[in-house]
């Protein structure tokens, strides 16, 4: 088995930095505990070389599906540095944010106004912040994830499982203030009828009804339509979460493939390839709200953001990167389906094309996945239980995983209970670490 220079280093973060890393996703403990590389040395296209120059096929979540077109794009890296060369923040403002305006304004005709921001969670709390100006409200009604500030994990204060169901499961909500209890509550994704409970037991102070508006699969047009009848009828704003689903399906917000435009949309990850950016976009109606409260930021107004995210989309719309990574993704799952069948291993998959992802059922499910994790990195892959396409996979990488997947399913086929007992479980959720 080969070792990881990258481990080392990580046991070194884990006493200098709480967790590890800065995103739970990246923790190498969600991979394999003590065997995942960790760290980078560089990247390119679908290929990332680690510290002890090993190379892998990106197969797994693409910086959490943040880089749609692939690792150092060129196109979006030559405007990122024609944009530095000019000087990335001033005294002034920069155009690019009036023309990225224009852009996700023309692709979302039925929005009026912009703000910005350059992470999903933080563009969450603005957008709800906006909701409960416009409103003069204080509750949320929420399914999905939505990030990890304290109006997304109050929930937790009222009842400790409450995001279990969402996600995130063991989320302790310590440093949240108690007085948040009860101003955010959860219901069942694609389930009008647990919304309507939820709605009865306090309808007149309800601010937002805010869900991602897709991730495992789309839901009926008609539950979007009844969303939005329902929170006109309360006086709610509904704000679709497109942090995940957005240019994962198409240009802009998956809810232009559905067909119901709520009162806010926001984007991040896939928006700018990797740059930090995230957009909240709403009807002029909502967002003047934002002039009613105080919402502001210096590293809000650097050029880097809205320069990389317009030379994403552009290059995204003249690729027709949504029609190639559904063709990538169908294929793998069919690549994941035919290989399970083939060695009797019992997997559920799940997810959109774009947003893909395979579990093992039954017993020792975390063993397994390590399992997975290291023989797919002993083959040159950076193999995960979910994929994330991007345009610089092509069919010859298809190829290659296909073959791999089929080496390491025979492998775990043929695993006794006492061998996969021996397996240090990856993580499926939060978990404390220590320093150690």
């Amino acid at each position: 088995m080969k070792s990881f220079s990258g481990q080392t280093l990580y046991k070194k973060a884990k006493k200098m930095i709480p967790g590890g890393t800065q995103l739970l996703s990246k923790r190498p403990e969600m991979f394999a505990p003590d065997i995942w590389p960790a760290y980078y040395s560089s990247s390119k296209g679908c290929r990332v070389w680690d510290l002890d120059n090993n190379e892998y096929i990106d197969m797994s979540i693409m910086a959490v599906g943040a880089c749609i077109l692939g690792y150092a794009d060129e196109d979006v890296d030559k405007k990122v540095i024609e944009a530095i060369h000019k000087g990335v923040n001033n005294t002034l403002n920069s155009p690019a944010e009036v023309a990225l305006a224009e852009k996700m304004l023309e692709l979302h005709p039925w929005f009026d106004m912009v703000r910005y921001a350059r992470s999903g969670g933080e563009a969450m709390s603005i957008a709800v912040r906006i909701a409960r100006a416009k409103t003069r409200k204080e509750k949320v009604l929420f399914s999905g994830y939505h990030g990890w500030t304290d109006w997304y994990l109050s929930a937790n204060l009222a009842n400790e499982s409450e995001l279990d169901s969402q996600l995130m499961p063991g989320l302790d909500p310590a440093g949240v203030p108690q007085g948040l209890k009860g101003t955010a509550e959860s219901f069942e994704f694609d389930n009008i009828n647990d919304l309507k409970k939820v709605i009865a037991k306090e309808s007149a102070n309800i601010a937002a009804i805010v869900i991602e508006p897709a991730r495992g699969y789309e839901p009926s047009k008609e539950y979007l339509q009844e969303l939005k009848s329902i929170s006109k009828e309360i006086g709610a704003i509904l704000i679709f979460d497109e942090i995940t689903s957005g240019f994962r399906m198409c240009p802009g917000g998956i809810h232009r493939r559905l067909g119901v435009n709520p009162d806010i949309a926001v984007f991040a990850k896939s928006l700018a390839n990797g740059y930090p950016m995230s957009v909240i976009i709403g009807t002029e109606e909502v967002m003047q709200a934002a002039q009613n409260t105080f919402i502001s930021s210096t590293n809000w107004t650097d050029a880097i953001g809205p320069s990389a995210a317009l030379a994403t989309m552009e290059k995204y719309i003249n690729s027709k990167v949504d029609k190639h990574i559904i063709e990538i993704g169908d294929t793998v799952k069919r690549v994941w389906k035919k290989n399970a069948e083939k060695f009797n291993i019992d997997i559920s998959i799940s997810g959109l094309p774009s947003l893909a992802s395979f579990s093992f059922n039954g017993p020792f499910v975390n063993e397994l996945n390590s399992k997975f994790v290291i023989e797919m990195l002993n083959l040159g892959f950076l193999g995960f239980r979910q994929f994330k396409p991007s345009l610089a996979h092509t069919h010859d990488e298809i190829i290659k995983y296909d073959n791999a997947i089929s080496y390491v399913f025979e492998k775990i086929s043929n695993l006794n209970e006492s061998e996969i007992k021996k397996i240090k479980a990856a993580h499926n959720g939060f978990h404390r670490l220590t320093k150690e």
